[in-house]
């Protein structure tokens, strides 16, 4: 009698006492960093930035929304009293659901923002009961229902809500106040109203109204484009159900204008962008989004790129520090120094002697760098305040010359010297055409803006604007000068001219015109404004030069607007052709790859179907395209080219072509035709 045993054992497999370490921001920072000396010491600084920018951009978020937001608050406070004091029927008529129409304009990506802010406000000052839904989560009624539901519970509502207490005869309500917190609205946010599919949102609409009466619904429509999207979506029968208020946020541009004005137009941040990279940041938001959150995200881009491409940024930081920071500088990078576009023109300005100590010594150099870092610090003290001064001078002349916002302006300043444009002394002749109430109120606006400033150039140029404003004050005042006698205005050349007189003696005669206009005496305030405008010509020209004249600009200013093109408005049509042309770019693969531009027979099978593709006309024979695929995918297997077994289409190889050719329709490049059954036509051109 045989026995048989069975020996069940439990194995315990240990991990290894080492653990894969992850990297840390500061260890991808410092991976492939230009200058890792300092390495550490920049991602600090980079960090500390990144930070200040965030918090900022909050607070500003915060501050543009606060009237809108108010706004909402009050209108759910207000809807939520009616209904607590018994005169809920009267006021929303039979099945009326009160509605805010939130229009927050096309710039999508900035509204999760502000519906977090608002919800968060809600749940803290009016209800708990608050629920966000989005389309893309509510394709059919079922899933709005559900997502509603999960926010807030019809019955844990009622139970949770009843009171607690029962009123004693004689006995006041302590406050209204506290009656209000016993039943507390649901409200639902709509966050994207026009992708909300209209069949659903009406159903939804008819549910909920009859449920007015026992539960006080409330809804948020946010809106990217119309109130008048409601009634496109919404037939009378159900609209008429909605009691709708409009709420208008502040436009994207103001938005943005106010960001510029907070983050880029100011001293706090020693950070700066050059005229091509801002300009690539403002068209990505004027033609493509709107979304002051990605012009944010730029410039958050821009940061990180200058501090990790350029090691000199170790002295773009507050003063103090970088002045500690120049004197830690070693030999290498003062090398870098002496190789900077701005620092060798200042070298060449400077005396031979100079020149010498300047690229020999080292402490000397360090000394010259600490007084060009607060040179540099001077300039942007200088510039701003003198750039809203321009600019409070000009944005209100015909035709704006040097734009309407000031960030045109600025943009132009940035590139080259403003006083030489022809816009420039088209605005400084406009000026001269003012009246004298509007210049002088211009003037004063100016002064305003100089008494914000505490450098001391700009001290010095209040003292004497404010003493041309104390003399056009006193125009009025000084008693008025005769007029002059009439014969001056009798004898002019016109007058002397005879009834029949040739070519010449009217050309002599407009000449002493213009002569005899030039010659004229001016008034007093003519003299002045004058004096004005040349005050603030020389003010320009003092302070708005761009900011490649000064040295060690390149400390604070990033300059390489292809990196953030190529990063923020990236080509996906010309990344996937790359891609399919050369996988060897992305795959990094040694077997891939080829040269003069063909595709190797070891890749992908897309690769081979698309490079395949490219050789054929507008319409593409399936069976002829499956057999050239066939033999390309053989020759990768290794195949006898003389076997008869090579070239042939098996099942596998089949299925391979069908999974690439439908990867490549997805992808946009081919699309089915009804002209030949067992043809696809080509949708794409220029790929080779």
């Amino acid at each position: 009698m045989s026995t048989s045993s069975v020996s069940k054992g439990c194995f315990v497999f240990k991990p290894s006492a080492k653990k894969k370490k992850t990297l840390s921001l500061e260890d991808h920072f410092i991976h492939g960093c230009e200058g890792a000396d300092e390495s550490k010491t920049r991602f600090k600084l980079c960090q500390y930035l990144w930070d200040q920018i965030k918090t900022d951009t909050e607070l500003l978020q915060d501050e543009l929304n606060t009237k809108i937001l108010d706004s909402l608050l009050d209108f759910t406070r207000k809807c939520s009293s009616t209904r607590q004091h018994s005169d809920w029927a009267s006021h929303m008529r039979a099945s009326e659901i009160p509605t805010a129409a939130l229009v927050l304009g096309v710039n999508v990506p900035d509204h999760d923002m502000t519906f977090q802010s608002l919800s968060e406000l809600l749940r803290q000052s009016v209800t708990p009961h608050v629920a966000s839904v989005q389309a893309k989560e509510c394709g059919a009624l079922k899933h709005l229902i559900k997502r509603v539901l999960e926010s807030t519970l019809c019955d844990w509502y009622t139970m949770n809500t009843k009171k607690s207490y029962s009123l004693t005869p004689g006995k006041k309500r302590s406050s209204p106040v506290k009656d209000d917190l016993q039943h507390p609205p649901i409200v639902i946010i709509f966050k994207d109203l026009e992708a909300f599919n209209a069949k659903v949102l009406q159903d939804f609409i008819l549910i909920c109204s009859r449920y007015i009466e026992r539960l006080p619904l409330m809804f948020i429509f946010g809106i990217a484009t119309s109130p008048s999207t409601i009634q496109h979506m919404l037939p009378h029968s159900v609209s008429s159900l909605l009691c709708i208020e409009l709420f208008q946020s502040l436009s994207c541009t103001q938005h943005l204008a106010t960001v510029i004005d907070k983050l880029i137009l100011t001293t706090h941040f020693p950070f700066k962008l050059n005229g091509k990279v801002l300009q690539v940041l403002i068209s990505i938001f004027l033609y493509h989004d709107f979304s002051v959150r990605n012009f944010i995200k730029g410039i958050q881009l821009a940061l990180l790129e200058h501090f990790h491409s350029q090691p000199l940024s170790v002295l773009c930081c507050r003063k103090k520090e970088a002045l500690l920071n120049v004197m830690q500088l070693g030999h290498q990078d003062l090398e870098r120094i002496r190789q900077l576009p701005s620092f060798k023109r200042y070298v060449e300005k400077q005396e031979p002697q100079e020149q010498e100590h300047l690229l020999t010594d080292d402490t000397h150099l360090k000394e010259v760098c600490r007084r060009l870092i607060k040179d540099l610090r001077k300039y942007h003290k200088h510039y701003y305040p003198t750039l809203r001064c321009l600019h409070t001078l000009t944005s209100s002349l015909p035709r704006y010359p040097l734009g309407k916002q000031i960030r045109e302006l600025h943009l132009i300043c940035l590139e080259k010297n403003v006083w030489e444009n022809e816009e420039y002394q088209s605005a400084m002749k406009l000026l001269k055409m003012l009246a004298k109430d509007e210049l002088i109120s211009l003037l004063k606006k100016c002064a305003e803006i100089l008494q914000h400033s505490k450098s001391k150039n700009m001290k010095s140029a209040l003292l004497l604007l404010e003493a041309m404003l104390a003399k056009f004050k006193q125009l009025d005042t000084v008693v008025a000068e005769p007029p002059p006698p009439a014969e001056e205005f009798i004898t002019s050349p016109v007058k002397n001219l005879q009834k029949k007189t040739d070519l010449f003696q009217l050309q002599k005669a407009l000449l002493e015109m213009n002569e005899s206009r030039r010659s004229k005496k001016l008034s007093p305030f003519e003299v002045l404004r004058n004096e004005a405008l040349q005050f603030i010509d020389s003010l320009v020209q003092s302070h708005l030069s761009p900011p490649e004249s000064q040295t060690l600009y390149e400390v604070c200013y990033y300059s390489s607007s292809a990196t953030v093109r190529r990063h923020l408005n990236a080509a996906p049509r010309t990344s996937i052709q790359a891609a399919l042309n050369s996988p060897f770019y992305y795959l990094q693969n040694d077997r891939l790859k080829s040269e003069d531009g063909s595709v190797s027979n070891a890749a992908p099978d897309i690769c081979i179907v698309y490079k395949l593709h490219l050789e054929c006309g507008r319409l593409i024979n399936l069976f002829d395209w499956l057999e050239a695929f066939a033999t390309v995918v053989s020759a990768a297997e290794g195949n006898d080219p003389d076997s008869d077994s090579f070239g042939k289409v098996d099942d596998v190889k089949h299925a391979r072509f069908i999974r690439a050719v439908s990867e490549l329709e997805f992808l946009g490049f081919i699309k089915s035709t009804k002209q030949k059954t067992d043809h696809v036509a080509r949708i794409t051109w220029g790929g080779c």
